[in-house]
């Protein structure tokens, strides 16, 4: 890309940054502090001393917000199925759609009002704008309910009230009074029915706080607010404009300055433009927030709403109970996918299918010897493994808290590294290979991977450990067809082989050796093949009797140092067949 002369001459700002002004034009935007002031002295905010330690109410916005941002909108029975899964999961109160503005929205409220499927302890939120018609109609699709919130919402932001609204200050501020007083009128008429009221300045973060104070105070005041029906203001970041810390000063400053502050629950609905919209929602709760608005893994108009998922797994993770039910993510996932007809991406936060994945050969390892560390101290204290407390490098949280298995953690590629492969084949097939042989077999691996370009399995792990040791040890080069070893006296033993070479007839050796090992070595040596056993190492694959043993040995054969390995349900068959697959590897890489 070509820049101006004057551009690609600006000097650096530091020599160890060479970076030079792009050509992008981004003097044309005004930072947001030139937008909206935020009247916060820095010796009166809090939050950054904070912490959270109890969940807000959560309120899913996914039937009506997330619902309006998608290319093809929910059918009924796709809304219905999603109302379903976020009662399962225990939100107490749900926005279940913009009635009036849509005969599918109206008549889905209609069909939640009528057949009883919304619990006596969840309340339903519903959507109205500040015109008259269109709140009468919202009052009708709410008609037998058991707890509703009306949700009223005007645009108060500068630009949106001179381009959108074409009104000044006060014309918005009579428009949403009057609105207010609609709402009001109506429930009065329904002195039986749970009705309480909600507010929202559309685009709050860019509208005068001062402005947002002279309106929210005066609808707590209209609503006639008290501790047991608490009016809603909600505070919506409706296009992400600054980092999150302005977006916490603007909430502490509200919380700070509301009238009635006990008789008013202070909500937030961060939208995600700047792709900070969960930081917006945490900071905002440790500035005075107590009530989040969002939708499951993020739907939502343009760059989506904050994503409730997120937000609930980030408590949990800081020992914090989020309040609902993550326990079966994909369960979650795969309602949300039908019904939105969107994909969750592999590496969305805690939900995706490659989030809990290490492939690098240092997060493997690490990894790897975490979840061994984990497995002896609860071994040690006595207690499951689910019970103790959580401490495993690179993974925040346990997978199986949400419903994951271990089998994904670890998965091999050309990236990886032995700890990742050694794992794989430990938990399939019960193979523990000796540390020494790890890096013999993960330069074949990563020869495998490098070759295919893609990751290797547990079952193409296991082929070709199978294919590099086993299968040398029972074919090659070298074949013992028939051999013998016993122990002639104490500490002694004789092996008697027939042995042949490169298909030829077999010829019966003789050796004698301090072990079964050592004297079937000196059988080959009598055949001409010296060999040298530098290491040994056996296991059991399985508990019980009977279990197939798996055998290991390096040795120096020649020049060369390879390993060798044999299974059997004898172990002296698999030391044997282990000899041998050592020495027909070392044939082979003479050929």
């Amino acid at each position: 890309m070509d820049l101006p002369d004057d551009l690609r001459k600006t000097p650096p700002v530091h020599t160890w940054n060479p970076q030079r002004p792009s050509p992008m034009p981004s003097h044309r935007y005004r930072p947001a502090h030139e937008r909206v002031a935020v009247p916060l002295a820095d010796a009166d905010r809090t939050w950054p001393s904070r912490r959270i330690e109890r969940a807000p109410l959560w309120v899913p916005v996914d039937l009506r917000d997330g619902n309006q941002a998608l290319s093809e909108p929910m059918d009924p029975v796709r809304k219905h199925k999603l109302f379903d899964l976020l009662v399962a999961m225990g939100y107490k109160e749900i926005e279940i759609g913009y009635p009036s503005a849509s005969r599918a929205d109206f008549d889905f409220v209609r069909r939640l009002a009528t057949s009883g499927a919304v619990p006596d302890d969840v309340t339903t939120v519903v959507f109205t704008p500040a015109r008259r018609e269109l709140i009468e109609r919202t009052f009708a699709s709410v008609e037998g309910l058991p707890h509703t919130v009306v949700h009223l919402y005007t645009a108060t932001a500068p630009v949106w009230r001179d381009v959108v609204l074409g009104r000044s200050r006060a014309e918005v501020h009579a428009l949403i009074r009057e609105a207010a007083t609609d709402i009001l009128r109506l429930a009065e008429r329904r002195p039986d029915a749970d009705i309480r009221f909600q507010f929202s300045p559309e685009v709050f973060n860019l509208t005068e706080p001062d402005f947002v104070l002279e309106i929210c105070n005066g609808l707590t005041e209209l609503w006639d607010a008290s501790p047991d029906r608490p009016v809603i203001h909600n505070l919506p970041a409706t296009v992400e404009t600054a980092t999150p810390n302005v977006y916490a000063d603007q909430i502490e400053y509200l919380h700070r300055h509301l009238d009635r502050r006990d008789r008013v629950i202070l909500s937030v609905h961060p939208h995600n433009d700047r792709g900070t919209g969960v930081a917006c929602a945490e900071l905002a709760v440790l500035a005075g927030a107590q009530r989040v608005e969002g939708c499951l893994f993020g739907n939502g108009e343009r760059t989506g709403n904050v994503d409730l998922v997120t937000l609930a797994l980030n408590l949990h993770t800081q020992g914090v109970d989020p309040m609902v039910d993550f326990s079966d993510i994909d369960a979650v996932r795969e309602v949300v996918e039908h019904c939105n007809r969107l994909p969750v991406p592999v590496r969305h936060p805690y939900a995706g299918d490659l989030v809990h994945t290490a492939f690098s050969g240092t997060h493997q390892d690490a990894i790897s010897k975490g979840f061994a560390e984990h497995a002896r101290r609860a071994a040690e204290q006595g207690v499951s493994e689910r019970e103790l407390p959580w401490s495993v490098p690179y993974l925040p949280i346990d997978p199986a808290d949400i419903g994951r298995s271990y089998e994904a953690v670890i998965r091999v590629n050309s990236q990886s590294g032995k700890g990742g492969i050694v794992y794989l084949l430990e938990q399939g097939y019960g193979i523990d290979l000796p540390r020494g042989m790890r890096p013999e077999f993960a330069k074949t691996v990563q020869r495998a991977t490098d070759d295919s370009g893609r990751e290797a399995s547990a079952e193409e792990l296991w082929e070709l450990f199978r294919t590099t040791y086993l299968d040398t040890g029972t074919g090659g080069a070298v074949a013992v067809p028939w051999w013998e070893t016993r122990e002639v006296a104490p500490g002694e033993h004789e092996s008697v082989c027939d042995i042949a070479v490169d298909g030829g007839p077999p010829a019966r050796f003789k050796g004698a050796g301090n072990g079964p090992v050592a004297a079937f070595t000196a059988a080959l040596a009598e055949a001409g093949i010296e060999v040298a056993v530098l290491s040994y190492f056996e296991h059991s694959t399985a508990t019980g009797q009977g279990s197939p043993a798996v055998a290991y040995v390096e040795c120096r054969i020649g020049p060369a140092v390879l390993w060798g390995a044999g299974q059997d349900t004898s172990v002296l068959t698999a030391s044997v067949r282990a000899v041998l697959s050592a020495v027909n590897r070392a044939h082979q890489e003479r050929r």
